[in-house]
């Protein structure tokens, strides 16, 4: 493959730039440009120069193959972090034959060579946008193999059970002892349990993953965006006394106790002839509809029952001018952070099922091996022995072993150039 360098730090000024080789060429490169480097993963401080020419004194690392990021041999020069310096030593990387690496690419050698699994790519890519600390121990966990890991122990599980189910086709003119049969269908139902545990709180690990929705409903002038502002502290929904103000749905992204949850200020629902409030209605409905929770604010319009779900939160507002006991204030702040703890608790609640599985391909080849796990009992060993292998080869398309071509582009672009 073709030695590639990228600049794995914000471009930009700071105290370091760090620019990143990965390729059969880059120890040779490395040391055309710094002098000799003898020993892997140790820091060097040395002298960069292209010819005559001193580009920085940097620090200088290279790692082995196998004992790098990607699994190729690798370098690193630790920069002065001024642009123009990492545009000098970019051009005497070019001249060299060096090709900049295209983005997401050092994440795709690592996963090509070995060293990631498709799930662990995935983990990397959450933690580079995760933007709360609840979402940052989710990527964090698988990033470092957790799916991997539980996907292997269902493998070795079926593996020893079709191996009981192979010998029983094998042996089939020799007596198969009772427990044998037992011990197959014993293994079968423990491993596709455990799926099926682990596809149970997909849901809302996949919220978690992008973000709970909160849909503020009522009847026009209810409060909706008042307690929107409120929430954000500042501006972000237009407040009149004019009923109908708001057409469209207004997002607000907050970080709730490391919960990620997205307000939105939708629309007051009522009957109107007004086609632009109309269609700012339908959208408030289907929001509603599809949002993780829905909080209520005054009487629910009789238009809005058919939205409520257990769990919704039934408030009311205005409390600075009705007096009304429990009610909220959006002026002077009384009650939001106690509606907020309610948000917090409610949505808390959804993430008791442990687990780390929370993108769509991963649940969708969890629920394929559940499904070729779905077996009447008594049936015959070759019939056994095919589910086997077809849950097998499920399990393998879950970590990206197998038919992952049409998602690899999608995966790798959500990356930076550098990473």
């Amino acid at each position: 493959m073709a030695t590639i360098f990228a600049e794995a730090t914000p471009p930009g000024r700071g105290g370091v730039s760090i620019v990143r080789l990965s390729g059969p060429e880059s120890r040779q490169v490395a040391e055309d440009l710094a002098g000799a480097l003898p020993e892997a993963r140790y820091c060097y401080y040395r002298s960069v120069r292209d010819g005559d020419d001193l580009i920085d004194r940097a620090l200088v690392m290279r790692f082995e193959a196998g004992a790098s990021f990607t699994g190729e041999e690798s370098c690193e020069f630790h920069l002065h972090g001024a642009p123009v310096v990492v545009k000098r030593l970019e051009a005497a990387l070019v001249a060299r034959g060096l090709r900049r690496a295209e983005a997401g690419e050092f994440t795709l050698r690592s996963f090509t060579s070995g060293q990631m699994d498709l799930a662990e790519v995935e983990g990397l890519s959450d933690l580079l946008a995760a933007e709360t600390e609840t979402q940052r121990k989710l990527a964090v966990e698988a990033s470092s193999g957790a799916l991997g890991r539980l996907a292997e122990e269902w493998r070795e599980g079926l593996v020893h059970a079709g191996a009981m189910i192979t010998a029983s086709i094998d042996f089939a003119d020799e007596e198969i002892p009772d427990e044998v049969a037992a011990d197959v269908w014993r293994v079968i139902a423990g491993v596709r349990s455990s799926i099926a545990a682990e596809l149970a709180g997909f849901p809302a690990r996949e919220r978690l993953r992008l973000g709970f929705e909160v849909a503020l409903l009522g009847a026009p002038n209810a409060g909706k965006s008042s307690l929107m502002n409120a929430i954000a502290r500042r501006d972000v929904a237009i407040v009149t006394e004019y009923a109908g103000t708001t057409r469209d749905v207004v997002e607000f992204r907050a970080d709730l106790r490391g919960l990620p949850v997205i307000f939105l200020d939708t629309a007051g629902i009522r009957e109107t002839d007004d086609m632009v409030e109309g269609i700012g209605i339908g959208r408030a409905r289907d929001r509603a509809a599809d949002a993780d929770l829905r909080i209520f604010l005054g009487p629910v319009p009789d238009a809005a029952r058919d939205l409520t779900r257990d769990g919704d939160l039934f408030i009311e507002t205005k409390g600075d001018l009705t007096g009304a006991s429990g009610a909220i204030s959006s002026l002077t702040g009384a009650g939001v952070d106690r509606l907020l703890e309610q948000v917090f608790d409610s949505l808390r609640r959804r993430l008791a099922t442990s687990g780390v599985a929370s993108h769509a391909r991963q649940a969708e080849a969890m629920q394929a091996a559940v499904d070729a796990l779905d077996l009447p009992e008594g049936l015959a060993p070759e019939l056994l022995a095919e589910a086997m292998r077809e849950a097998l080869h499920h399990l393998q398309r879950l970590v990206g072993k197998i038919d992952v071509d049409d998602y690899l582009d999608r995966v790798f672009s959500t990356f930076c150039v550098g990473k």
